[in-house]
């Protein structure tokens, strides 16, 4: 596609950005520098790719949120920067959920906008990330709430049937 006339996930255009960020320095070695080791995540590390390749326990994965939220590691102009939405007009494809007009898309997480997806009745502000493995990370900064969420089974058709109405539950959850 042209430059800036749908939004398209791709996993090259991480591991580009990846590369432009550690220059010739090894990936890893700069997420467990910069992100792994200040948060204390223990079973988290970097096993391949960039764009496919982080693994790590539910735990992890919630201490990550929980710094997105007040943040500990990103400054919050930058968080609010990364989760704004970038050409939120564009019309998009989310891997699994299909097409959305519009598709608005942070600078990496997706923001729900209007969507009708997996991020069930969350505010528009809303944001996060799901990936093959079957995890997601979903995160609201205004309501100081998140979810998150590890799976043996890889994403498929199950995770569209229940992520919908089970992120909508656990937001209810979370503001009760």
């Amino acid at each position: 596609m042209a430059p800036e006339t749908r939004r398209i996930y791709s996993n090259y255009a991480v591991d580009y950005l990846v590369r432009a960020v550690v220059g010739e320095g090894d990936p890893a070695s700069w997420l467990d520098q910069r992100v792994v080791g200040p948060l204390g995540l223990r079973e988290s590390a970097l096993e391949g790719r960039p764009a496919a390749g982080v693994v790590g326990s539910t735990r992890d994965l919630a201490t990550l949120a929980t710094a997105w939220l007040r943040p500990d590691l990103i400054a919050t102009g930058t968080r609010d920067r990364v989760r704004t939405p970038y050409r939120a007009d564009l019309d998009g494809i989310v891997p699994g959920f299909g097409r959305f007009s519009p598709c608005p898309w942070g600078l990496g997480p997706e923001v729900r906008g209007s969507k009708r997806h997996w991020m069930g009745d969350w505010s528009p502000e809303s944001f996060g990330h799901f990936g093959q493995s079957g995890a997601l990370i979903l995160l609201d900064a205004r309501e100081q709430i998140g979810v998150v969420a590890t799976s043996t089974e890889p994403f498929g058709r199950w995770a569209v049937d229940l992520w919908p109405d089970w992120t909508s539950a656990m937001r209810q959850r979370a503001l009760a």
